[in-house]
């Protein structure tokens, strides 16, 4: 089958949406589709680059950072990929159009449809649907939405990564939701053996901005001075340096690690030197790097919110906490931290869920939507 992936972010710009649709093209590619990307460029990347066994074309954007993209971003990506796609769709001839992220990409998926008759099949990631991150789209949706309408009701198939996202989605938009979950490849992933580190490590990867909520790792990681860990913030973003500032502020210098911006390599292999992966967010779909630390391994420890609900079982792999209760956020590691009997048996527990989300399940699903549609079109 030919398929054409139309992604505003891609590997290694973006965050985690990006990644869930990378190891799909890969998985894609490598059951015999041809798969073709259209994302958006960024200086210092190729224009063009084959990637385990897809085709990946960059067309120009007035992107300038990896870890953030704003309105007139993503205007751009939508007006040149317009032109883009359209020649592409001549050349290439793909049967079906599979676009991420209802804004901003599913308005190019819908254009793109409306033009040449090609279907196209949307995955909503959260941050596209109005109330997923009101802090950072809410004034946006305010006067978006109803141009939004027509992309959900054109798509032949609309997949939500998190029964959350599903839930917003349906609040808003008359269409049918289906929900998948993002994957990771879990079984090249899995360590051989889980072991404890000394000092235990704890680990957060994400955009530093409102949304995830860096600021109050520092501040209910400042109530555990007296245990022995050590915490990695992985990430870069607009709140940065407060973070920086924060730790600074509490004395703890020592104790943590911001490498800034790193690759999803780079992620996965702080991953496996990583004991809990700590993620106090506000809002989230069904994080990739939360799939990632399962197939890893590592207990989470994270805000009762959205994907999170369906990564952790409480008391079992991990605890979902409410999001402004850092008093028993710092209990709930104080414990792990001081009882590893109780760490080693949720790392190995989270490893176990892992199996729920492999890539293998959540393509063999995509695989089955892409040929009714195609089949039915």
């Amino acid at each position: 089958m030919k398929i054409l992936t139309v992604i505003y972010e891609f590997p290694p710009i973006g965050g985690g949406g990006g990644r869930a649709a990378y190891d799909i093209c890969k998985e894609l590619a490598a059951r015999g589709n041809d798969v073709t990307v259209l994302t958006a460029h960024m200086q210092g990347l190729n224009l063009e680059d084959n990637k385990d066994g897809f085709r990946l074309i960059r067309i120009p954007s007035l992107r300038r950072e990896s870890f953030r993209a704003n309105f007139f971003t993503m205007l751009a990506y939508v007006l040149s990929g317009l032109w883009a796609g359209l020649r592409l769709i001549r050349l290439y001839r793909p049967e079906i159009i599979h676009t991420h992220f209802a804004v901003p990409s599913g308005a190019l998926a819908w254009a793109l449809s409306i033009l040449t008759g090609l279907p196209y099949v949307l995955t909503a990631h959260l941050g596209d649907v109005p109330g997923g991150v009101p802090e950072k789209t809410g004034k946006w949706f305010r006067w978006l939405e109803p141009f939004t309408r027509p992309i959900w009701k054109r798509a032949k198939k609309v997949v939500a990564v998190s029964a959350f996202t599903r839930q917003l989605a349906l609040q808003h938009y008359p269409v049918e939701v289906q929900i998948i979950p993002n994957g990771a490849d879990v079984k090249h992933l899995a360590p051989s053996k889980i072991t404890l580190n000394t000092p235990l490590r704890l680990v957060f990867a994400g955009r530093f901005v409102y949304q995830k909520n860096p600021i109050a790792i520092v501040q209910i990681l400042s109530r555990l001075q007296d245990l022995n860990w050590q915490c990695t913030m992985l990430g870069d973003g607009p709140m940065f340096d407060d973070v920086k500032q924060e730790i600074e502020k509490t004395g703890m210098c020592a104790c943590f690690n911001l490498p800034g911006w790193v690759t999803p390599e780079e992620v996965l292999d702080h991953f496996s030197k990583s004991d809990i992966l700590f993620m106090p967010s506000f809002s989230e779909g069904l994080p990739v790097v939360g799939v990632q630390a399962l197939a890893k391994g590592l207990a989470i420890v994270s805000s009762r919110i959205g994907g999170f609900l369906d990564l952790v079982d409480e008391n079992k792999n991990g605890h979902l906490i409410d999001v402004q209760d850092h008093e028993t956020f710092s209990q709930a590691l104080r414990q792990l931290i001081s009882e590893p009997e109780i760490l080693l048996q949720f790392r190995r527990n989270s490893l176990g869920k892992s199996r729920d989300f492999d890539i293998q399940k959540i393509v063999d699903q995509y695989q089955l939507i892409f040929q009714n549609v195609v089949d039915a079109n």
